[in-house]
């Protein structure tokens, strides 16, 4: 099962909520229960603190798996500002990240290992590759 908090959080806005935190929370409770049926969950986000890294630890430890965590980076700020400024809203109503609200995002480096993937200068091909070496 494939959570992505963009598609999560933009049905929320659609609604009238001022989305915060709100979004998280229900992808965490979707991921849970989708767990506990035997799914597979992606959860596909900007994962930026600790308190949210935790949060996605302790669902999969309640529900009994293993969580596998990447952080996917982009090492080339030209090539990650292109990308960024070419990106197209494929939901409706979603308004994607301008190049400054990425710069000014709150970001906290990890406090544990973590699979890092750089994918500058790589094809998605080649970067899906490397995700699916390290899955069960």
């Amino acid at each position: 099962m494939w959570l992505r908090i963009d598609t999560i959080e933009q049905a929320l806005r659609d609604e009238g909520v001022k989305v915060w935190a709100q979004g998280y929370v229900v992808a965490y409770a979707l991921a849970a229960e989708n767990l506990r049926l035997g799914q597979v969950v992606v959860a596909d986000m900007v994962n930026p603190l600790p308190l949210t890294r935790a949060a996605w630890a302790a669902v999969a430890a309640r529900a009994g798996v293993r969580a596998v965590e990447f952080e996917f980076v982009c090492s080339d700020a030209a090539e990650h500002r292109r990308r960024m400024e070419a990106r197209v809203a494929d939901i409706p109503g979603h308004r994607v990240p301008t190049w400054a609200d990425v710069l000014a995002h709150e970001y906290e480096p990890w406090d544990r290992p973590v699979r890092r993937i750089d994918t500058a200068g790589r094809a998605v091909e080649n970067v899906v590759a490397e995700v699916l070496a390290v899955l069960p």
